[in-house]
């Protein structure tokens, strides 16, 4: 899979670095000063800055919940890039594995987005990972978990772990923390419709490298990422832990299909 001109892609790498350089300093002050509001919208400035500059298009379907207070949204995972695509839409942070923690440069932004590292396999720690997320959801911050456990190849939604759908079970004051499905798929390439391997433009996941995948997406052309939110739930209305993670499993499902086959809602 070889297209795209390098000189479209060093020119976007180059923009991207400088940009990046530049807000780092930023939103270390702003972290540093406790400005909670600006520290959490300044990241949705920075991503809908990156995501023009390396060409990336979001269109977005539905509404997201946010205007009802600290909102768990749950989406598919086949790309590093879901990141900045869900990041120009709300002010979010992100529950990601600990070894994102270590990646270079993304691991430093994800810090500075005030990322939740959980280690997957630490049974021992599940109480305290879980007692970490709902605390930053109850002091207001919206997070996004991504419940497969790893990231697909954008063409289908795998099935959803159900562990950390136990912090669903954090109220709001008086109410039930809304949980928000959201699905995120790569449709289009210079309003060409990617196909099953195309999408590997977008989708990262296996065995594959970074730095290379990386590499061919910024030389490619204009892709079209489409974001839609579905029905807000709770843990309340779907009873148990597994019942709300089938129906957020079906809904994002099933938007995932709907956009890889461009069939509307």
């Amino acid at each position: 899979m070889d297209i795209g001109s390098t000189l479209l892609g060093f020119t976007r790498l180059t923009f991207y670095g400088l940009f990046t350089l530049l807000c780092i300093p930023v939103q270390v002050v702003l972290l540093r000063l406790s400005l909670r509001g600006a520290a959490a919208c300044f990241p949705r400035f920075y991503h809908l800055v990156c995501c023009r500059i390396l060409g990336i298009e979001v269109v977005v379907k539905g509404q997201p919940a946010s205007d009802a207070g600290p909102v768990l949204f749950i989406a598919n995972h086949s790309s590093y890039l879901d990141i900045p695509v869900l990041s120009t839409i709300v002010p979010v942070s992100f529950i990601a594995k600990s070894e994102v923690n270590g990646w270079p440069v993304f691991g430093l932004l994800a810090r500075l987005q005030r990322t939740v590292f959980v280690d997957r396999n630490a049974r021992h720690k599940a109480d305290e990972q879980r007692d970490s997320i709902q605390g930053r959801l109850q002091a207001g911050d919206s997070l996004v978990l991504f419940p497969e456990g790893t990231s697909s190849d954008g063409n289908r939604t795998l099935p959803f772990k159900t562990a950390l759908f136990a912090v669903a079970s954090t109220r709001i004051g008086e109410r039930p923390l809304t949980v928000q499905p959201v699905s995120v798929t790569a449709t289009h390439l210079d309003g060409i419709p990617l196909g099953y391997v195309w999408r590997q433009l977008y989708a990262w996941y296996g065995d594959m490298e970074l730095p290379p995948h990386l590499w061919r997406m910024v030389r490619a052309g204009r892709l079209r990422i489409v974001v839609e939110f579905h029905t807000a739930q709770s843990l309340d209305t779907a009873g148990t832990r597994k019942a709300l993670a089938d129906i957020c499993w079906q809904s994002v499902a099933q938007g995932v299909e709907r956009a890889v086959t461009g069939r509307a809602a």
